[in-house]
C-alpha cells in the first residue's frame, strides 16, 4: 500500500527537510512555491494584514509501513525550536490507490495483487 504525504512548511526549513528525508532514504519529494494561511489568518504588521504568506510544499509517496517515520523525519526537522511556534505548517496524509512509471508504464496499486485460481 502507499500513502501519500504532503507537508507544508516555512521555505527557510525545506532544504534542511529535503536533506534530512534524503539522509533517511527517501529521496523521491516533489517541492513546489505556495502561499496561504492558518488558523491565525495571516499575519499583522502595523496597520498592514498580510493573508497569504509565502510557504513551501513537499509531496511524497512512500509505502504505508513507512509513513510514520516519514512524518516524524518532516515534524523533528521542520519545527522551529523544541517547542514549535505558529507558522511552522501542516502535514496531511492520504492513500494513493495507484501510481505509474511514466517511461515504463509499471503500474503500482494499493492493494495486492488478485490471486489467479486454476
Amino acid at each position: 500500500m502507499l500513502t501519500m504525504i504532503r507537508a507544508i512548511v516555512r521555505p527557510e526549513r525545506a532544504d534542511k527537510i529535503l536533506a534530512a528525508l534524503m539522509d533517511a532514504g527517501f529521496p523521491a519529494v516533489t517541492k513546489y512555491s505556495v502561499a496561504g494561511r492558518g488558523k491565525q489568518r495571516g499575519i499583522k504588521i502595523g496597520e498592514v494584514t498580510y493573508d497569504e504568506i509565502p510557504k513551501m510544499m513537499l509531496m511524497s509517496v512512500v509505502k504505508s509501513e513507512d509513513k510514520d517515520f516519514v512524518i516524524q523525519t518532516i515534524m523533528d526537522t521542520a519545527r522551529s525550536g523544541t517547542k514549535g511556534a505558529f507558522g511552522d505548517g501542516k502535514i496531511f496524509v492520504s492513500e494513493v490507490e495507484e501510481s505509474y512509471t511514466i517511461s515504463s508504464g509499471v503500474k503500482e496499486t494499493a492493494a495486492p495483487p488478485e490471486e489467479v485460481t486454476a
